[in-house]
């Protein structure tokens, strides 16, 4: 299903509900029982990238042919048949993403060493060592696009994983042009887009990116990766490749200052990952240590790990906090309590604008707070709120007993969106639950 506008049916109404909603009518048991048995055929074989991705698009494809011809989209605009496509593969990566994501030791491999070497580059790059001109360094700007790139662990789907590089590569070249223009500039083009993307990669450093990108390459429908998407995915790929290859010329830098700053960075990012008590009782015995005892060099050393122990920035944190999420592997309980993260702006009514204006007027007072007294927590908005309270993520309604232990819910289970009956209350689907 060939489509310029690859991301066009972001913007429809609950396409994701109204793929389900079908999927539910007795005439699709039909597409109910071919989706189940690949499912299981795929999980029944040994793991192979290049075979599973082969067969998840023949299959997409086949399966897309044949709801253009079945009764339920018949009749249906194009938008509508695109949408059950999107929904199709959401659905079916969603089942699949344990097996083939990150699953073979090369690829994470890959993961470990990007991150590592971003890790180390964000500690000194700067956007003149990719020739990136005075008029388009605009780096506060910069982190609204590192903050769409983070968000790509978020999601399974290959699409959605491909609107958060879209998104990012957007605010980019949104700020390049309005910068050109007040400069009264020619626009910009991709020689000066891709040195900001690479710059802005470095920085964001999300992790697993790797192996990210291999998925929406193996899984994301052919079909749709064309475009201004596929534009501006091979351009982060071109990040990606970049990165792995960087060397002292890539950065317009002497090679003696390449390897000293790379040095530099590595014994920051040994102190950063040290134990923060660890590092305070370090500066105290140091201060007490007599100097005959260690060498001078063993001493400036341990000094200046101490030193960036002690005034961790609100980014360090930030993005210590959100690498500690993903080696968790079940950061997602850590949301629970958010429950506009997920949703989009279709799954929203009018009566959440007040709890959204509220919440992000706490949001701003906790991150200022957080700003002027580094390393001071907050209390959670969540405690003594009252008996019970009402979660809707998606239209999943989860009504939890608060003020006692509770076990833990599994929202995965919601948010794959299995075939099953639900409730309807004012023309929105939930299911409730009760913990306690």
């Amino acid at each position: 299903m060939e489509n310029s506008e690859p991301f066009s049916s972001s913007t429809a109404p609950l396409t994701w509900h109204d793929f389900l909603e079908r999927m539910r009518h007795p005439s699709a048991a039909e597409f109910v029982r071919a989706i189940k048995t690949f499912i299981v055929s795929i999980s029944n074989t040994p793991p192979d990238p290049e075979t599973d991705s082969t067969s998840v698009q023949q299959f997409l494809a086949n399966m897309e042919a044949s709801f253009r011809a079945h009764p339920l989209w018949s009749t249906g605009s194009e938008e509508e048949l695109d949408s059950a496509g999107e929904g199709l593969e959401k659905y079916i990566m969603t089942k699949l993403f344990p097996r083939v994501f990150a699953s073979h030791q090369h690829d994470i491999k890959q993961d470990e060493n990007l991150h590592q070497k971003l890790s180390l580059l964000q500690q000194f790059i700067k956007p003149e060592h990719l020739d990136i001109q005075p008029t388009y360094q605009n780096e506060t700007s910069w982190i609204l696009a590192q903050k769409e790139l983070q968000k790509i662990n978020i999601y399974k789907a290959p699409r959605d994983k491909l609107v958060c590089i879209l998104s990012c590569c957007k605010v980019i070249s949104n700020l390049l042009l309005n910068a050109s223009v007040a400069a009264n500039e020619n626009p910009p083009g991709a020689d000066e887009f891709l040195p900001v993307l690479i710059y802005v990669t470095i920085k964001a450093n999300p992790p697993q990116l790797h192996s990210n990108l291999l998925y929406i390459q193996r899984f994301r429908r052919e079909s749709r990766l064309v475009g201004e998407a596929a534009y501006f995915f091979t351009n982060m790929l071109s990040a990606e490749a970049f990165v792995t290859n960087i060397d002292a010329k890539a950065l317009s830098m002497d090679e003696t200052e390449f390897q000293k700053n790379m040095e530099s960075a590595q014994a920051l990012i040994h102190g950063l990952s040290t134990d923060y008590t660890t590092s305070q009782n370090i500066g105290q015995s140091m201060s007490s240590e007599n100097s005959e005892s260690t060498t001078e060099k063993e001493n400036e050393k341990e000094k200046e790990v101490s030193s960036v122990k002690k005034n961790l920035s609100v980014s360090d944190l930030e993005n210590k906090g959100a690498d500690m999420i993903v080696k968790d592997g079940n950061g997602i309980e850590e949301f629970r309590n958010f429950p506009y993260l997920y949703s989009e702006a279709g799954d929203l009514t009018i009566g959440d604008v007040e709890d959204l204006l509220d919440g992000y007027k706490e949001l701003v007072l906790k991150y200022v707070s957080l700003a002027k007294g580094v390393g001071v927590g907050g209390v959670s908005s969540e405690d003594n709120i009252g008996e019970f309270k009402i979660v809707e993520i998606h239209g999943i309604r989860l009504k939890q007993r608060t003020g006692m232990p509770s076990s833990p819910v599994k929202l995965q289970e919601f948010w794959t969106g299995d075939f099953e009956d639900v409730n309807t209350v004012n023309g929105g689907r939930y299911k409730e639950v009760t913990t306690s």
